[in-house]
């Protein structure tokens, strides 16, 4: 088993969220491969080195250069910030949307049979005797697991009362990385 060098750019909102990102883009790309794909989502993590490297005095190069010849693929890989992340400096930091609907709001008492394999509700039904009626259908059409429950739901109308969004800075930026070292090929 050898070691492949990697060199990877990447942003993110700190230097895990872009690494985590690097591997999951090496992962769609390269596939996983028993951890042998020789990028960086074959690297057993990452260090960051962005203090090292400003002390060092070296160019990113130079700096990058010397840590090849020092590492081997039981280091992991190393990051240095290239451009630091800049937060939101907002005050409110995020936006509500009051979602208001016209009358009475009703709950009701609805018989839901469920499946894992469908991924949720299989359908909302009056009686007991219906919804069972239902999944039994469901289970030996797909050969899976089933289940009924009681809920109480809205007759009409949506459930949402607020939408809360993410109020973006307009000076809020990614921090840009770069990421280096020998992965498992």
């Amino acid at each position: 088993m050898g070691a492949n060098w990697v060199y990877v750019r990447q942003r993110g909102k700190n230097a895990k969220a872009a690494y985590n990102e690097a591997v999951e883009n090496a992962e769609r790309e390269y596939g996983h491969q028993e951890g042998y794909s020789g990028q960086i989502n074959s690297t057993a993590g990452c260090r960051d080195v962005t203090e090292k490297w400003k002390a060092s005095g070296k160019t990113l190069d130079e700096y990058i250069r010397e840590r090849h010849d020092e590492m081997s693929k039981h280091h992991g890989a190393e990051c240095i910030c290239i451009s630091a992340p800049k937060g939101n400096t907002n005050k409110i930091k995020s936006v509500v949307e009051h979602v208001v609907e016209k009358g009475t709001k009703k709950w009701v008492l609805k018989y839901v049979a469920y499946s894992h394999s469908r991924g949720g509700a299989i359908g909302k039904f009056n009686t007991k005797g219906e919804a069972v009626k239902a999944a039994r259908k469901y289970t030996e059409e797909q050969q899976a697991d089933s289940w009924v429950e009681m809920k109480k739901v809205l007759e009409k109308g949506s459930t949402v009362t607020a939408k809360i969004s993410y109020k973006k800075s307009t000076t809020e930026r990614d921090g840009e990385y770069i990421f280096y070292g020998f992965a498992n090929d």
